[in-house]
């Protein structure tokens, strides 16, 4: 198993390292896309705390409410790899048209989920913009108070 990575001993240099390789990630995710009906391709690129890193891309369906977004299909990819639930540390999210999109509601709660504390880069209205999930998803739902949120799985 890797070395666990702790966020808080990420140096500048280590960050940006990290940022760069997950957008790679998420851009060779996102050509594998199937957005026939939006025309819009997402990728996304998730580090869990054990070192392993999961990438999903968008697919759409023609009943509109059965797509599922790229940040959700790496997190599910994630789930269903591991043995415990995963934490993830890292996200990046990228679209082809390369204008401003954060992570939807539904994702931010899900990230949330598994994320609680993660660092998320996306491309906002003024290049690449960094938040928290503290700050994207403020007051999200959850049956636990105080981030204990599901036991490990299965």
């Amino acid at each position: 198993m890797k070395k666990r990575i702790a966020r808080k001993a990420w140096t500048a240099q280590e960050t940006e390292v990290l940022r760069l390789r997950l957008f790679r990630l998420a851009r060779a995710a996102m050509k594998h896309a199937y957005a026939p009906y939006s025309d819009f391709q997402v990728g996304a690129a998730i580090l869990l705390g054990d070192g392993r890193v999961f990438t999903g891309c968008n697919v759409e369906n023609a009943s509109y409410g059965l797509t599922i977004c790229a940040e959700r299909n790496a997190v599910f990819a994630a789930v269903a790899a591991s043995a415990r639930k995963p934490e993830i540390l890292a996200v990046a999210v990228v679209n082809r048209r390369g204008v401003p999109c954060s992570p939807c509601g539904a994702c931010r709660q899900v990230l949330a989920e598994f994320g609680p504390r993660a660092m998320v880069w996306y491309l906002g209205a003024e290049g690449i913009a960094q938040r928290s999930m503290q700050e994207l998803l403020v007051d999200g739902f959850s049956l636990c108070p105080n981030d204990q949120h599901v036991a490990d799985h299965p």
